[in-house]
């Protein structure tokens, strides 16, 4: 079903300051760009482009974090905005401030790590068909590409293999998976049986996931290539999943996040069936386009509410915090070391 029409999103407004923990105030520009937003099905366009968020905050919002500027931060968060435009830097839980920004960035971020902080470097899928990893805060040290018009997401495994999503393609090649070997060379393409890739993640065994539609945008489906195998399969899940979100190992359960219902699956997954152990539930979260999770902590890049969040993991619950930034439609999340 097309839903007709467009949504406007105003672009300018008076940031709001708010007093953080420590008496300070930080006052922010926002955007200047009006956004355009229509639907496709159940996939989200913005100006023209479609995105892996279920849905857009029709404001920009502004927030503070509560710093703990008695911890030295070792990490780097990256809330990264609509394609193409930018990431906006964060040291949590040091400082209640954006402390710097990468132009050009935007879409999704992934690390060299299964989860948790990634070591001292970044990939991005952030533009029409670019792959871009960073070492951090913010140099770019390698590019690669895809023949495809709109990639959506990374993964590495623990061997340095980077696989990439495909989110929408004129023509074939929508809902494919490129895997680029020790994260190098052109990639080769694998047919899923997804329309629309959303999302993707590797577990600790090196099989690969990911969520997505299917033909007539509206049937979620998560789908695995086996490790050693060269054809993706249909994986049936114990529960229903609305809306793909991201899919990350956590350690011990492979997780899926569901954009409509604010909860993060916990699945164990034996052949085609992925049963669910555990749910976990984030109250206050507007659209978490896409996670990251990390010990005791998830990271939200919230199209939602417009901005970045932290919440407790596997408890879930209320933010613990949120960023203060300049924030352009965010999409995707990612953490690193320094």
């Amino acid at each position: 079903m097309k839903t007709p029409g467009f949504v406007k999103y105003a672009g300018a407004m008076v940031a709001l300051a708010i007093l953080s923990a420590c008496g300070g105030a930080s006052t922010v520009a926002p955007p200047t760009a009006a956004l355009n937003a229509t639907y496709v099905g159940r996939t989200l366009f913005v100006n023209g482009r479609p995105v892996t968020a279920a849905r857009l905050s029709p404001l920009p919002t502004y927030a503070t974090i509560l710093p703990d500027r008695r911890t030295k931060s070792k990490t780097l968060e990256y809330v990264f905005n609509q394609y193409s435009s930018y990431a906006s830097i964060f040291d949590y839980p040091k400082s209640d401030q954006e402390i710097g920004m990468i132009k050009g960035l935007g879409g999704q971020g992934c690390t060299n790590v299964l989860y948790g902080y990634g070591n001292k470097t970044f990939w991005n899928v952030g533009g029409q068909n670019q792959i871009e990893e960073f070492k951090i805060k913010k140099k770019l040290i390698k590019t690669l590409s895809v023949a495809y018009s709109f990639p959506s997401s990374c993964a590495m495994n623990t061997s340095g293999d980077l696989a990439v999503g495909i989110l929408y393609a004129s023509g074939a090649g929508g809902g494919d998976v490129v895997i680029f070997k020790n994260a190098s060379g052109s990639g080769t393409a694998y047919t899923t049986p997804l329309d629309e890739e959303f999302f993707d993640g590797y577990d600790n065994q090196g099989n690969l996931f990911a969520d997505g539609f299917t033909g007539d945008r509206s049937g979620f489906a998560l789908v695995e290539l086996p490790k050693g195998s060269t054809k993706f399969e249909t994986i049936k899940t114990s529960n229903r999943v609305d809306f793909p979100g991201s899919v990350q190992w956590d350690g011990t359960y492979l997780t899926v996040f569901d954009q409509d219902t604010a909860e993060m699956y916990q699945y164990t997954v034996s052949g085609t069936k992925a049963t669910l152990k555990g749910t976990v539930t984030f109250s206050g979260s507007g659209d978490c386009a896409q996670t990251w999770i990390v010990q005791g902590l998830v990271y939200c890049g919230d199209a939602g509410n417009g901005n970045g969040e932290v919440f407790n993991y596997p408890a879930g619950g209320s933010p613990t915090a949120t960023f203060t930034g300049q924030f352009d439609v965010p999409l995707g999340v990612v953490a690193a070391k320094r």
